[in-house]
């Protein structure tokens, strides 16, 4: 068996992301089911935004040279009415937010920065800059502007704007199929009975908890069992899917020769083994059109594998153009001392613009606890051995399912 030089964190990173292939194939969708998906062909607006000139305020349009003076409430406009130009000098239009605003008008001033307001009069403000409150036709966006980029993932403000556009269906990619996978002949189900000497499956329904976390419908087809002619013919009913994630059995032992399952399936490998602190026994790779993340076996570390790397790969078969992980800055709670040579990985929690490592960073990968102790993690750079209070460090919330192009998961501090 051929075995791959470590890569950094930063090297198979790149890899991964460059090898992997977005989907082509799309769909018709309703907004109302379009949450969370990826725009497949550009989206341009079909009416001006506003649609027309109205107002931002209750309170009352006006020619801007009578500012100061008293005016005449000439009548009141409500939203929904088209009203023509009809005022004689001396007078206003008592108006309400979103009605739309005549020709004759340029002004609106708030109805509580105006004095001695009557049912028939109202005298105006002599502070007023010209073109307050005033919504021009068009100034948000105009029939032809582009709405989407192919590439974009929808959000909650993104429906409400196809909405306001009167899209009500979108064409989207289709969702990446995603096969999760498990190892070993002492997993059990958690619905099944374990003795003392098997474990339940943590692994593969954490994965799948996690990637629905960010949109994605993986699908858990079982486990593989500890032979390499059954790991072998398993795997080859696995090529129908977009994307393979498997834990465990992929390390350097001997009796982990799910690597060698997978070469004998055509598997063309991207790497195996980053130099990284959890996570060194990662593999990924692609098989006849299927992209392969073999991740290890500990809970801790699978789980962070898959955030950190995983992620960012699906986001890239799923035809998103942001498929980098978002991250903020944070405050470090306290010193810290890291082994350097590898990217170290750090969990913790961010509360109050400090980021505290969870039990000062004493955890092992094969536990579960400290991942739902934390809500986020860090990334510290081969050459980063101390890690002092105060410093101001990058830091990834497990959760966040915003993308952003500009930005990196793996970004030094």
């Amino acid at each position: 068996m051929t075995r791959l030089d470590t890569l950094s964190l930063e090297e198979a990173y790149e890899k991964a992301v460059t090898y992997a292939t977005a989907v082509t194939e799309s769909e018709i969708v309703s907004v109302t089911e379009a949450l969370g998906r990826i725009i497949a062909h550009e989206v341009t607006a079909l009416k001006n935004l506003p649609s027309f000139d109205n107002s931002a305020m209750d309170g009352f349009a006006f020619k801007a040279a009578d500012a100061g003076k008293r005016l005449k409430v000439q009548r009141t406009i409500f939203a929904g009415q088209v009203p023509q130009a009809s005022l004689s000098d001396g007078e206003c239009y008592r108006i309400m937010t979103g009605a739309q605003l005549p020709s004759d008008v340029d002004t609106v001033a708030p109805i509580e920065h105006c004095s001695d307001v009557t049912e028939d009069a109202v005298t105006l403000p002599t502070d007023i800059k010209p073109g307050s409150n005033f919504r021009k036709k068009g100034e948000e966006l105009s029939a032809g502007d582009t709405l989407f980029q192919k590439g974009h993932l929808l959000r909650a403000a993104d429906i409400a704007l196809l909405s306001a556009q009167g899209i009500m269906a979108v064409e989207v990619f289709r969702k990446p199929s995603i096969a999760v996978v498990s190892t070993g002949n002492e997993i059990k189900e958690p619905w099944e009975q374990a003795n003392e000497d098997e474990i339940y499956n943590a692994n593969a329904f954490g994965i799948s908890a996690l990637l629905k976390s960010f949109g994605f419908s993986p699908a858990y087809v079982g486990a593989i069992p500890d032979s390499m002619e059954a790991s072998t013919d398993f795997i080859a009913t696995l090529k129908r899917y977009d994307a393979v994630i498997t834990t465990g059995g992929i390390s350097m032992g001997d009796a982990d020769f799910l690597y060698d399952a997978f070469l004998a399936n055509g598997l063309e490998p991207l790497f195996h083994g980053i130099s990284l602190k959890p996570g060194r026994p990662t593999m990924m790779g692609t098989m006849d059109g299927t992209f392969v993340m073999a991740m290890p076996g500990n809970p801790l570390t699978t789980m962070l594998a898959v955030h950190t790397l995983g992620i960012p790969v699906l986001y890239k078969i799923a035809g998103a153009n942001a498929i980098h992980h978002t991250f903020s800055y944070a405050e470090f709670s306290h010193d810290l001392r890291l082994k350097p040579g590898r990217t170290n990985i750090v969990i913790g929690k961010v509360e109050n613009g400090a980021f505290t490592p969870t039990r000062n960073n004493k955890i092992g990968s094969g536990m579960l606890t400290p991942l739902s102790e934390s809500n986020a993690v860090a990334y510290f750079g081969e050459e980063i051995g101390t890690v002092e209070r105060e410093d101001l460090v990058k830091v990834v919330l497990f959760e966040d399912s915003t993308r952003a192009e500009e930005n990196r998961t793996i970004n030094r501090r």
